[in-house]
Parts: structure tokens; sequence; C-alpha cells
């Protein structure tokens, strides 16, 4: 194995064990002596491939956003219609919800430690959000006019992320339950003010 095959590897690996730990018990409530102990690498590496905390964290939100894109790309494949594509999506985050490691929204909790939007960790978190909604009004775009696709895609992520947090509090299962009702009262109502 090549030398840069074998730093890529540690990146990944100082990637995924940040990630863990972050969405267990926080970003600044982690320490980046805690990563180095759990991924079991030199000081000297870990700041070999990140200088500084918030660059390590930008990269562990950039990682989770390629890992949500790719799942819901692979369940997109798997439905049809509109309406099946969007409840594909809500079906993952019940799956998510009712999964051992669930441990709230990372990106959620990104926005929350780090409020100023200017800050790299904001924009990232940010910008996921604004991806997923994405994704929403282009599901939408097939059966709806551009304007009224883009705020139902803006109800549907509301509805997503109260659920996010109503399944932080335990109430996951019902909460998913509810939002995808709402939602597909929202999809199939054309006649809702928008």
């Amino acid at each position: 194995m090549s030398s840069s095959s074998v730093s890529s590897d540690k990146r990944q690996h100082i990637i995924e064990t940040a990630y863990t730990l972050f969405k267990r018990a926080g970003f600044h409530a982690t320490g980046i002596d805690r990563i180095i102990a759990e991924a079991d690498v030199a000081k000297m590496t870990m700041y070999r491939h990140f200088p500084n905390k918030d660059g390590l964290i930008v990269e562990v939100l950039e990682y989770r956003a390629k890992r949500f894109d790719h799942q819901l790309d692979r369940l997109a494949e798997e439905s049809t219609s509109p309406k099946r594509k969007i409840e594909t999506i809500f079906g993952w985050y019940r799956r998510w919800f009712g999964g051992p490691d669930f441990h709230g929204c990372l990106f959620a909790h990104a926005l929350a430690e780090f409020g100023n939007p200017a800050h790299p960790v904001f924009q990232v978190a940010f910008r996921q959000k604004n991806d997923l909604k994405r994704r929403l009004r282009q599901i939408l775009e097939e059966t709806m006019p551009g304007k009224q696709a883009d705020s139902t895609s803006a109800a549907l992520l509301m509805l997503i992320e109260g659920a996010t947090l109503m399944a932080e509090m335990g109430q996951g299962d019902a909460a998913i339950r509810n939002a995808w009702r709402a939602a597909a009262t929202i999809i199939a109502s054309p006649g809702l003010p928008r």
C-alpha cells in the first residue's frame, strides 16, 4: 500500500472517529485530545491532516452530507412517483429515528453550536439543509409550478426538522407519522395557499 493511501486511510479514520464523538457529545464538548486518543493516532498525524478543530468539523459535516445524499439517491432510484419519492425520504427519517445510534441531527447541532452565519461550520450545515430543500423542490417540480414547489419544499423541510427535534425528545414514531400525514395533505392539496 502506498504512503498516500495509508495517509488517506488515516485521514478517513480520524473523520469517522470524530463523527462518532461529535454526534454523541457535541462539537465543543469533544476535545482534540479525545479524538486523538479514540482514533489512536499521533498528535502530529492529527495536525498534519487537520491543522485546527474547525477544519475537522467542516470535513466531518461534509462527510456526513455526502453519506446522506448517497443514501437518498439510492432510495430515489427505487421510487417512481414524486409523492412516493418524498414518502421514501420520510421513511428514511423514520428508520433513522428508530436506530440505536440516533443522536439527533448533526447539522442542526452545528447550527446551534456555531451561531455565526459567517463561520465555516455554520455554512456547511446551512448548505446541507438547503440541499435537502432543493432535493424536495426538484421532486415537487415534477407535479407543480416552481414557486409552489419552492414553498411546499420549505414546508416539508420544516416538518422533517420538527419531527427530528421531537425524535430527540423520544417521540420519533409519532412525530414522523404525523409529519408524513401533514406532508401528504400538503402535496395532495394544490389549492392550498402557498
